[in-house]
Order: C-alpha cells, then structure tokens, then sequence
C-alpha cells in the first residue's frame, strides 16, 4: 500500500509540475485517503499484535 502512496504523490507532483492543477488536486486526494487508511490498518495491526 505505501508503493501505492508513493505512486500517487508522485503523479500528484509531476502533474502540478507540468500544470494539470485538476489532476494534481485529484492525485494528491488519493493519496491521502490510502495513507490513511495506511496508517489505521497499521495501528490495527501493531495494537493485535502487542495485546496477544
């Protein structure tokens, strides 16, 4: 899921760069929406870890 994060912000930045605003708005909303759900899947995963 992080290659995904970095695939998206990384198209976010290349199209900011190039001028597509639209797109880059669109790419960088995915991108926040997976490292979100990143971050409460691994907080998920770390508390089953460490209560069992």
């Amino acid at each position: 899921m992080l290659f995904y994060i970095v695939v998206f912000f990384s198209l976010a930045v290349i199209s900011a760069f190039l001028g597509f605003g639209s797109l880059a708005g669109t790419f960088s909303q995915i991108a926040k929406v997976l490292s979100v759900i990143f971050l409460i899947l691994f907080i998920i995963s770390f508390l089953r870890h460490w209560i069992t």
